[in-house]
């Protein structure tokens, strides 16, 4: 026994493995024995004894409950040398099943010894139960002692190394996915700091920089609390040269920097490069630097694809043109400046207009000069905003042709702003005068969601439009008038569709002999409660809904079956149909009308298109050969309401008319209030231009008297009918027909 004990208590250092050490000075072995000189033993023969540069450091149980206490309260120990037998027979393995199922350890390593070997575990209990050894202890010589302490240590620390692996990757994991789903470089940079900081330990206080610009300025992108001020700004503006100069020499060096206070790591995306400098509490170990390695991986993917955000965000948030703030944008931005309430703005807030502008006829320039001279004109419109209007707090391109901008109230002067606009922009070799239309919207009437706002501003520029003004303002009454518009058109597109539009009829007739020579078509629209609504109202309506085109046709498909009907009750008379602007305009127009004449088989002679001066006068070369195909064809075409616009008197000989109408406002009055001049000059006028004239609004015998002694030709008027349902206007020529002799 002598040469055994020898070797129980002397460790031959020749055995020694030389292993890189972990975190603790210490190997915590727990020896659980309910006999008290087995624990002298154990640790007197183990004394001394160290293991990769750390010494044994013992905890003592002497029963199985100590023994799981004992764990509990000291989760750092690593070996259990672990007797089988105590207060029961099988205490040691109940011991074992413990601490595997209920503590969850199962890093500790476990030996058990026995001095009874009828009480050896069964080999399937040591397997299931993760047993390291299991030895009699009367085998325990110091060699075999020191050889199983030092298999179940390696196998502990690999245990342990693995474990931490394994965290370590869940943490890279759990901190790449946290870095993930920000669209913006200042809460991406705070996630990149903190997770870099749990991964190496240390308190989250550092920043991430990046290289910006063709100057190669490095600005702070993101950072914890102490920095986030800084975002944006050079890094030079921090007031620590400690940073600064570390996160310079990363990038001059383009390798990390580390220091017993810091560290600071260099990020390369494919398309940008970044720096993240973080403060240190403790020194990183080699395992912890591996880690990190991973971690940026990952965060170099995320710079890239906050770069491709970005850019995606400029797309969706920029007008590409102008760079400028888009709609969505402007929306977006405008909401800040909502004031709880509607009351006034703050004290230290200047209280604000968003003004929209709306180009005028934009589309002209570009269907006239191409679409290039268009985009180079918003961009010197845009120009002279900025420079006009140094003082706006937002300037953005709202629409195609339409701009807002937020200006100060309190330096708004509206004359001046509508001279600043009217001054002739340079485009290329192009000198353009421009029209605009502007809807201004207070402040204090701003909404809560900005799209709502934008809507504020348009019902203030669309009334501008339909006012023919330059600028108009927006108040709550013009908000009820274009809901009320806006639900007169939808009730006019349902009516229209369901067939509840009428034309009626009202005859005209020769002043030589009172003999009903045609009559114009009409358009009535019968509203719920049995009145009809005035077409001052419906038809602009319907022009601003886009409805007009179609409605148009329609109107002239019915002159032309009334055209038919009249032919067929013996009243072969022409039916004039009113043509709008937008009409006019549909490619084809005059091949359009022909097709539906043919359609209908009705003589062109007999169908009358009456256009007004503004129709006449919108493209003239167009409007010459358009009004030439129509004549070539047999249809005659009149001049509405002559002498209400201000139709050049030049391009009135060549157009290709047949007759000249007499508004109403120049028979109205006649002969008492009224000399009747004008309409003397008209019809002199039609007469040296070889155009028949015929007024309208001829309500009273004298008013007759008169046009006839002008020589007017035709009169139209409630002297004669008013305007009839077609069933009404056929009863009543053939009642004049009876009655004439």
């Amino acid at each position: 026994m002598a040469s055994e004990q020898d070797d129980f208590l002397f460790l031959d250092h020749d055995e020694e493995t030389h292993e890189q050490a972990m975190t603790n000075d210490f190997w915590d072995v727990l020896i659980v024995d309910d006999d008290p000189e087995i624990h002298s033993v154990t640790k007197l023969a183990l004394s001394g004894v160290e293991f990769w540069g750390r010494s044994l450091r013992f905890h003592h149980a002497y029963s199985g409950k100590e023994a799981i206490e004992a764990l509990i309260h000291n989760p750092e120990i690593c070996i259990l040398l672990l007797d089988v037998v105590m207060e029961s027979d099988d205490a040691g393995l109940t011991v074992v099943k413990r601490v595997r199922d209920e503590l969850q350890n199962h890093n500790v390593r476990i030996i058990l010894r026995t001095g009874q070997p009828g009480y050896a575990p069964e080999e399937q209990v040591i397997r299931e139960y993760d047993i390291n050894d299991y030895k009699m202890k009367t085998e325990l010589t110091r060699s075999k002692l020191v050889t199983s302490l030092m298999t179940a240590i390696r196998s502990y620390q690999q245990i342990c190394e693995l474990e931490a692996q394994s965290t370590a990757l869940t943490r890279i994991l759990e901190a790449s996915h946290a870095i993930l789903g920000h669209s913006d470089m200042k809460t991406f940079g705070l996630a990149v700091v903190m997770q870099l900081a749990k991964i190496l330990g240390s308190e989250p206080n550092g920043i991430v920089s990046g290289i910006h610009g063709d100057d190669k300025r490095i600005l702070v992108l993101g950072g914890t609390s102490d920095y986030q001020a800084f975002f944006g700004q050079g890094l030079e503006q921090l007031d620590n040269g400690r940073v600064i100069m570390q996160v310079q020499n990363c990038f001059d060096y383009e390798k990390h920097q580390q220091t017993e206070h810091d560290i600071t790591v260099l990020l390369q995306g494919k398309s940008r490069r970044a720096a993240v400098y973080l403060e240190l509490d403790v020194k990183p170990n080699p395992a912890q630097l591996q880690f990190m390695e991973i971690f940026l991986a990952n965060v170099s993917v995320g710079l890239d694809n906050i770069k491709l955000f970005n850019e995606l965000r400029d797309v969706a948030y920029k007008d590409p043109l102008t760079k400028l703030p888009n709609r969505s944008s402007f929306a977006q931005q405008v909401e800040r400046y909502y004031i709880e309430g509607n009351g006034k703005a703050p004290e230290n807030h200047n209280e604000l207009l968003f003004v929209l502008i709306d180009i005028a006829q934009f589309s002209d320039i570009n269907n006239g000069l191409g679409q290039e001279v268009g985009n180079q004109l918003l961009l010197v419109v845009m120009q002279r905003l900025q420079q006009e209007f140094i003082d706006s707090e937002l300037i953005a391109r709202i629409g195609a042709d339409v701009f807002g901008l937020l200006l100060p109230k309190s330096s708004f002067d509206e004359q001046h702003f509508i001279d600043a606009l009217m001054i002739p922009y340079q485009v290329n070799e192009h000198i353009l005068t421009m029209h605009f239309h502007v809807g201004v919207c207070e402040q204090s009437d701003f909404s809560q969601q900005g799209l709502d706002t934008l809507k504020l501003a348009y019902i203030a520029l669309n009334q501008a439009k339909q006012g023919k003004k330059f600028l108009d303002w927006y108040s709550p009454d013009l908000e009820e008038k274009m809901a009320w518009r806006l639900g007169l058109i939808r009730q006019l597109r349902q009516d229209f569709e369901y067939g509840k539009l009428e034309v009626w009829y009202q005859p005209q007739l020769s002043l030589d002999t009172l003999e009903v020579i045609g009559c114009e078509a009409l358009l009535r629209w019968p509203s719920d409660n049995g009145h009809y609504i005035s077409p001052a109202i419906f038809v602009p309506l319907a022009e601003d809904a886009g409805l007009i085109v179609d409605i148009g046709q329609w109107v002239l498909e019915q002159a032309c079956l009334q055209q038919k009907k009249l032919v067929d009750i013996g009243m072969n008379i022409s039916v004039a149909v009113n043509v709008s602007v937008p009409q006019f305009k549909v490619a084809n127009y005059a091949q359009g009308v022909k097709d539906t004449l043919l359609a209908h088989k009705v003589d062109p002679k007999k169908i009358e298109l009456e256009v007004t001066e503004s129709v006449v006068m919108d493209e003239i070369g167009v409007v010459i050969d358009t009004l030439q195909e129509l004549q070539e064809f047999g249809v005659e075409v009149a001049i509405d309401d002559f002498g209400t616009g201000f139709s050049s008197l030049s391009y009135l000989q060549k157009l290709p008319l047949a007759r000249l109408k007499i508004d109403r406002a120049f028979v109205k009055d006649i002969p008492d209030n009224d000399s009747g001049a004008i309409a003397d000059l008209v019809v002199s006028l039609g007469r040296h231009l070889g155009l028949k004239t015929i007024a309208e609004g001829v309500e009273t015998q004298p008013q007759l008297d008169f046009l006839r002694s002008l020589q007017c030709g035709y009169s139209q008027g409630y002297l004669h009918s008013r305007p009839i349902p077609a069933l009404k206007f056929e009863h009543w020529l053939i009642e004049q027909a009876v009655e004439s002799p």
